[in-house]
């Protein structure tokens, strides 16, 4: 399948990352690349491409001097610029990156540097007793490099040795189709894989995504999302690099609205949950300024003016786009669907919100809004590397999401059968569910596994409801499921809801559940039949949490 090529910008070819990097040192090299802080600095310090370029390679030559070529290196800690340099000297003429969760427990994080064979792993000091507490239990891991202790010797040394001659580094040559960072999916070890990703695979995404928003020397990302996750990986560290801009990292997330006027950042990628706090935090304080009748009306007369090419954005609502520092260009978001009312709601105020779709087997990003053209109730348009097909559609044209192209994984490491289950034909089964318009937007409905079938044959998709559900403000976050009626034979529809108890205040127990199962009958007087939630639980607990923010799902007790 071909898509419309119209609105698409000119992009760079790059063969690889160390091509990509390059040729933006080549070009930029005495701009910022990074923005960083030191632990309670107050300022941000820059960091130029040529110094980022220099570390890189003094990095990478004493890791090949240590023994560690083709070796699979580990990575885990925060956001952090010693995490960049690691990332690209290892994956540009060492060996293969894994990434890792820094939330993750010790045990998890153990078993996956078992799984990922790694033989050497460089960690932040907030990981350090992590660390200590399962050395002892890896004796193929080689050696321990701290960032904050003898990770700046490996520079020194590694400047030294290219000083007196030592090329090693640079003359290796890169395999563009051999593995180059191993990922391990979400989950628990038994359901964890690990996605082998290629430098092919990465600049194919990276080529095309550019393709869809334009990038450039003047940007400036704030990076705020955890780096071991593909989508912060790709997105917002290799993505700005590739463009020649600057990365500039949050100091956490109570602290992204300072950090954003403090780095004067362009971009920020995000998570709904993010953006829904913003919007939100700003309605409410519009509100209790005694301003919010007036910052509809000032919308309203925005949307007249816009039609006969007039767009008052910036003057009246200057005050809310320089609470965001004054520079923001675009949001996106990714990792779970957008409520469109948030989106739309931004762009009202003057703030653009694009969201897009991908999966860490995609390098990842699938599909993206086009900063020219956008919906806000779709995941975007296919990157022109991918061709996409809807498998088995229903009567509303619903179906499994596939892909091929050349930012598709090659698969999983050391699991074939797992692999198999998902390459299909030449087709990766992507296992989400969706539809594509005629226009090439595409629609993405929830996961095969989610979806419930009742006992008639009609499909539901949980995440539909959840987030009917989380519109309300009394609701915090919902879980929507089916469980078999052992009377009946029939599937229940049922839903875990937790309330905002900061919203009910003083209210009890009882008075919230009356409230929430109002709630719950509102939206079924407008839902089909077999759409009805028939079974509501209140829970007092927040569900546990992916490191962006998905509920994982799994871990759900629905006895």
């Amino acid at each position: 399948m071909s898509y419309k090529t119209d609105l698409l910008y000119d992009t760079e070819p790059i063969s690889d990352l160390r091509d990509m990097l390059n040729k933006s040192v080549a070009a930029r090299g005495e701009n910022t690349a990074f923005l960083t802080k030191e632990k309670g600095g107050d300022e941000y310090t820059r960091v130029s491409y040529n110094k980022f370029n220099n570390d890189i390679n003094a990095l990478g030559t004493r890791l090949l001097d240590m023994g560690m070529g083709g070796k699979h290196i580990a990575v885990i800690g925060e956001n952090r610029y010693e995490w960049a340099v690691t990332y690209l000297a290892v994956v540009n003429g060492v060996g293969v990156i894994v990434p890792l969760d820094r939330e993750l427990p010790d045990f998890e994080i153990k078993n996956l540097l078992i799984a990922g064979e790694c033989e050497m792993i460089i960690y932040s000091r907030k990981k350090a007793d992590t660390i200590n507490a399962v050395k002892a239990e890896l004796p193929g891991l080689k050696h321990y490099i701290c960032m904050d202790g003898g990770f700046a010797e490996l520079l020194s040394q590694g400047a030294e040795l290219i000083k007196n001659g030592n090329t090693a580094y640079a003359d290796v040559e890169i395999d563009r189709d051999a593995m180059c960072s191993l990922l391990f999916t979400s989950g628990t070890m038994g359901l964890a894989k690990g996605v082998m990703l290629s430098h092919k695979n990465l600049t194919a995404n990276l080529f095309n995504m550019r393709k869809h928003i334009l990038l450039d020397k003047n940007d400036i990302f704030l990076s705020v999302l955890p780096l071991h996750h593909t989508y912060e990986c790709t997105c917002g560290f290799l993505c700005p690099l590739c463009g020649g801009s600057a990365i500039a990292y949050c100091e956490g997330l109570r602290h992204i609205q300072k950090n954003l006027v403090e780095s004067r950042a362009t971009i920020m990628l995000g998570v709904p949950l993010i953006f829904e706090g913003m919007y939100n935090k700003i309605l409410a304080a519009a509100e209790k300024e005694g301003m919010l009748k007036k910052l509809k009306t000032a919308i309203k007369i925005n949307y007249i003016t816009k039609a006969v090419g007039v767009d008052l954005s910036s003057k009246f609502f200057a005050s809310i786009y320089n609470s965001f520092g004054g520079c923001i260009r675009y949001l996106i978001s990714g990792a779970a669907a957008m409520d469109p009312v948030v989106s739309k709601g931004l762009r009202d105020l003057g703030i653009t919100l694009l969201q897009g779709y991908g999966l860490t087997e995609c390098s990842p990003i699938v599909a993206v809004n086009k900063d020219r053209k956008f919906r806000d109730d779709s995941a975007g348009i296919p990157l022109p590397c991918f061709d996409i097909k809807i498998d088995n559609p229903n009567y509303e044209g619903i179906g499994e999401i596939a892909v091929r192209g050349d930012a598709v994984t090659v698969g999983y490491y050391k699991n074939e059968e797992a692999t198999s289950q998902v390459m299909i034909g030449g087709w990766f089964h992507t296992g989400d569910l969706g539809r594509m318009d005629k226009d090439d937007f595409l629609y993405i409905t929830g996961r095969k596994k989610n979806m419930i079938l009742t006992s008639n044959g009609k499909n539901v998709y949980p995440e539909e409801l959840e987030s009917y559900l989380s519109k309300n403000d009394e609701i915090l976050e919902s879980f929507v499921y089916g469980k078999k009626n052992e009377k009946t034979g029939d599937i229940d529809i049922c839903a875990e809801i937790v309330p905002d108890f900061e919203y009910y205040g003083e209210t009890g127990d009882e008075g919230i559940k009356s409230d929430i199962e109002g709630i719950v009958k509102k939206l079924n007087a407008v839902m089909p039949v077999y759409k009805k939630i028939n079974k509501v639980n209140i829970r007092r607990e927040e569900f546990e949490k992916t490191s962006t923010r998905k509920i994982k799902r799994y871990k759900v007790n629905t006895n």
